[in-house]
């Protein structure tokens, strides 16, 4: 779920060096499928946000890996088509609408997933919300709060609740959180919303998982780098970083479906976390007059107008009073 803006990366990005780093940096797929055969053939995998990018590249994976894909997003148009290209190709997919802002709509999804198989094997919380934008842009956007939590917290938190007793009951089970190594970093300026409903999620399941972790469901956390997704689009510095392709992160997300670890994250993720803490006071001022000279995507400011626009003239106008110039 992001903004309609969308762009790729720059040709730099797909030369063999950028290729190289990006593959150092990692952190490593995996390599043989038939390792992934072996443990997802006949099995449900849930894979939420799988319209696009690397949600759609996860589902094609594991349904060539003989899995009953189940693919959840909003746009169930783009879900119906990739389940035909999946089922064409010999694979098992099923699409469903998913929109995880809306309880309702969770608990629709779950009731009819547990209803129509039974049970899920593998669940990948893949679908989120990213948001970089001024505080000052938000101020008559309470939406930004609804769908920055909606996508990357409560929705999450609600349909893991929904699928998790059954795991636990059959004794078996893995949910893999596609996470941000951005919570690893020290906190950056027009990042609030989204890093603060990630790092809220990913505290959230860290504990459920060692509950469960005894009934034999297991958990792994990828903290992703940067990802050349629609997600990461609209900001122009992003593109032309050495980065993981959607193809990349599938294959990440595979070998944390077989292997099983607890975590999983770029060279720089767990050296980043553990300074973070020591050097606050000077990062925060660092990065504090450096935020002073950078502005807002240009994705950004165009929903902030477009949201603008469709108020009403009286709604705009209270909207103006006491609002600085920047």
């Amino acid at each position: 779920m992001v903004d309609s803006v969308v762009a790729g990366p720059a040709r730099l990005v797909h030369h063999p060096v950028a290729r190289a780093v990006a593959g150092v940096i990692g952190p490593r797929g995996l390599r043989r499928t038939r390792r992934l055969r072996r443990e997802v053939e006949g099995k449900v995998v849930v894979v939420t946000g799988a319209s696009f990018g690397v949600g759609a590249a996860t589902a094609e994976l594991f349904a060539k890996s003989g899995a009953t894909v189940v693919l959840a997003a909003r746009s169930v148009d783009r879900l119906q088509e990739l389940a035909d290209r999946i089922t064409g190709a010999g694979g098992a997919a099923e699409a469903y609408r998913l929109d995880l802002a809306s309880e309702e709509s969770v608990s629709e999804f779950a009731e009819a997933v547990l209803a129509d198989f039974g049970g899920v094997d593998v669940l990948i919380h893949n679908a989120g919300k990213s948001l970089r934008r001024s505080v000052h842009l938000s101020y008559d956007r309470p939406k930004d709060i609804a769908s920055t939590n909606g996508a990357n917290y409560l929705g999450p938190m609600r349909l893991t609740l929904a699928l998790l007793p059954s795991m636990r009951e059959r004794g078996s089970g893995h949910i893999v959180n596609v996470s941000t190594v951005g919570i690893m970093f020290p906190v950056m300026p027009k990042w609030g919303f989204y890093l603060s409903s990630k790092a809220a999620f990913d505290w959230w399941m860290r504990a459920v998982g060692m509950e469960a972790r005894a009934d034999g469901v297991t958990l792994t956390t990828f903290y992703a780098g940067l990802m050349h997704t629609r997600m990461s689009a609209p900001s122009a510095w992003m593109r032309m970083l050495p980065g993981q392709t959607p193809q990349d992160a599938a294959r990440v997300i595979a070998r944390a479906v077989v292997d099983k670890p607890r975590t999983m994250t770029p060279l720089y993720g767990h050296p980043s976390a553990i300074l973070v803490p020591v050097l606050r006071l000077p990062l925060e001022v660092l990065i504090g007059f450096v935020y002073r000279f950078l502005g807002d995507t240009s994705a950004s400011l165009a929903s902030v107008e477009s949201g603008r626009n469709t108020k009403a003239p009286n709604e705009i106008e209270n909207a103006e009073v006491g609002r600085g110039v920047r």
